[in-house]
C-alpha cells in the first residue's frame, strides 16, 4: 500500500504542477492495474473529482462521458506511468470541503446512455466505512475482477482495502481458470460481487476443495441473486449474504453472516446503519442516508430521482418483512406488457433458475404482432447440459404455479450473456437481438 501511495503522490505532484487542484476533474481509462490505483488516489490527494472510465468502453461511451464530465485531464495507463516516473511529488493532501465533488461515477447503462452520478468526499467516506464494517470475518484479501472504472470494482478494489488495511489484488480479465489459480497461489478469496462472479467459479472444471476452503464467506449484490444459486452455494458450505444498492446509493441494505439462514439467502438484507428506507404506494423503494449521491451531472435527471425531502426514488420494487428485511421483487422497467397483462421478468427468472443445469437465465420482452410483447427466455447452461425445451419450460412454470400468460413463448441459448462492467446482464442487447431476428 505504501508503494502505491508514493506513486499517487508523484501523479498528484505532476498534475498539481499543471494547475490541477480542488474542484477540478481528473478522468482515467485503464484496466485493473497499479497505475489506475495511483491516479484514483492522486485525485483524492488533490481534492479533485475523479472520473473512472471502464477500460473496455469504446469511442461512443467514452465520448459521451468525456463530453458530460468535461475533465481537466484525461489519463491512460501509459500517461500515468510517465507521471509516476517523473520528479514531481505532492507533499501532502490539499485542503478540500467535504461537500465538494469527489467522484463522478457513470452507471452501467443497461437501458440507455450512462448517467453521471456525483458523490462528495463526505458520501464516499461514509460509504467506504459502512461497507468495510459489513465485511466478512475471513481475513483473506479479495481478488477483484470487476473493473475499477465501475463502482463495484472501485469500492472493492481501491477503497475497502484502504479502510481495512489490506493489500489490493486486482485481475484484469475474469477467466475462471486463471482466477482459481490466483486464489490458491496468493491465498486469496474470490466470488463476491455480482452473482456471475460466483457462478462462473462454481461451474469451472478446475473448481475444487482447495478453492472452496478459501471461499467460505461470499457477499452477493449488484445483480439479481436467484434462490437456486444461494442454495447451491450453501449446500457446498459457503455462507452467503445478499445486499442491495446502486451507484447512486451504494450500500442501502445488507446482512451479516451470523444472521439466520432464511434472511441471508432469501432477502436482500435490512437497512444499514444511518440508512432510511420506505416503500411508495406502488412498492417502489425510496432511500436516503449518509452515502447517498449528491445528484446527477444532468439536473433534470436529479429532479426526477431525488424529491424535496431527499428521498432517492430507485426505480426498484420491493417488499419488507416484519423484521424490516427487504426483498427486491422487480424493476419498474423490467416488466413485459403482454396484451395489457403485466408480467414480472424477475418472477419468471426465479422459477426457471431452479431447473437442473441452469447456470443463469434472463427473461425479456420480445415483439409480438398480436399482443405487443411476449416473454423470451435466454439460458446459459452449465457445461455439458442442454437447455430445456419450450414444453419443458412450460411444465416447470406450471408446476411452480405461474399463470399461463407469464410463460415465455421463446427459448434461446447463449454461451455467455452480454454484461455491464458490474456483471449485470445487458437485457437491452437481448431485446435488440429479438427485434432484429
Amino acid at each position: 500500500m505504501g508503494e502505491v501511495h508514493e506513486m499517487a503522490r508523484r501523479v498528484a505532484g505532476a498534475l498539481h504542477r499543471q494547475g490541477v487542484g480542488p474542484g477540478d476533474t481528473v478522468a482515467f481509462q485503464m484496466p485493473n492495474c497499479v497505475e489506475a490505483a495511483a491516479v484514483f488516489w492522486a485525485a483524492a490527494l488533490l481534492g479533485a473529482a475523479v472520473v473512472p472510465i471502464v477500460h473496455f468502453y469504446g469511442a461512443k461511451e467514452v465520448g459521451f462521458i468525456e463530453g458530460d464530465a468535461a475533465p481537466a485531464v484525461f489519463l491512460s495507463q501509459e500517461g500515468a506511468a510517465e507521471l509516476i516516473a517523473g520528479p514531481d511529488v505532492l507533499e501532502g493532501p490539499l485542503p478540500v470541503d467535504a461537500g465538494e465533488r469527489a467522484l463522478i461515477a457513470y452507471t452501467s447503462g443497461t437501458t440507455a446512455d450512462p448517467k453521471g452520478v456525483i458523490h462528495t468526499h463526505r458520501s464516499i467516506v461514509a460509504e467506504s466505512q459502512q461497507l468495510a464494517a459489513n465485511q466478512p470475518p475471513d481475513s483473506r484479501p479479495l481478488l477483484v475482477g470487476a473493473p475499477v472504472g465501475h463502482a463495484i470494482g472501485m469500492l472493492s478494489g481501491l477503497l475497502i482495502p484502504l479502510v481495512k488495511g489490506r493489500s489490493v489484488h486486482l485481475i484484469d480479465k475474469w477467466d475462471p481458470a486463471d482466477v482459481l489459480a490466483a486464489v490458491v497461489e496468493g491465498d486469496l478469496t474470490a466470488g463476491s460481487g455480482s452473482t456471475y462472479f460466483l457462478t462462473s467459479l462454481l461451474d469451472a472444471p478446475e473448481f475444487g476443495p482447495q478453492h472452496l476452503e478459501r471461499m467460505r464467506y461470499i457477499g452477493l449484490g449488484g445483480s439479481p441473486v436467484p434462490a437456486a444459486v444461494a442454495e447451491r452455494a450453501t449446500d457446498l458450505g459457503i455462507s452467503i449474504v445478499r445486499s442491495y444498492g446502486s451507484t447512486e446509493h451504494p450500500s442501502t441494505t445488507g446482512s451479516l453472516h451470523e444472521f439466520p439462514r432464511e434472511k441471508r439467502l432469501y432477502t436482500d438484507g435490512r437497512p444499514l446503519p444511518g440508512v432510511e428506507l420506505r416503500l411508495a404506494a406502488d412498492g417502489e423503494i425510496l432511500s436516503r442516508g449518509p452515502d447517498l449521491f449528491a445528484g446527477y451531472t444532468d439536473a433534470a435527471l436529479t429532479a426526477e430521482a431525488l424529491d424535496g425531502d431527499g428521498w432517492y426514488h430507485t426505480g426498484d420494487i420491493g417488499a419488507l418483512d416484519d423484521d424490516g428485511f427487504l426483498t427486491i421483487t422487480d424493476r419498474k422497467k423490467d416488466v413485459i406488457d403482454r396484451g395489457g397483462e403485466k408480467v414480472s421478468a424477475v418472477e419468471v427468472e426465479e422459477a426457471l433458475a431452479h431447473v437442473a443445469g441452469v447456470a443463469e437465465v434472463a427473461v425479456v420482452a420480445a415483439p409480438d404482432a398480436r399482443l405487443g410483447e411476449h416473454g423470451a427466455a435466454f439460458f446459459r447452461m452449465q457445461p455439458g447440459v442442454v437447455a430445456p425445451s419450450l414444453d419443458e419450460l412450460r411444465a416447470t412454470l406450471a408446476a411452480a404455479g405461474l399463470a399461463r400468460q407469464k410463460w415465455p413463448e421463446e427459448v434461446h441459448t447463449v454461451s455467455e450473456f452480454p454484461r455491464t462492467p458490474s456483471g449485470k446482464v445487458r437485457k437491452v442487447e437481448l431485446r435488440a437481438r429479438l427485434r432484429g431476428a
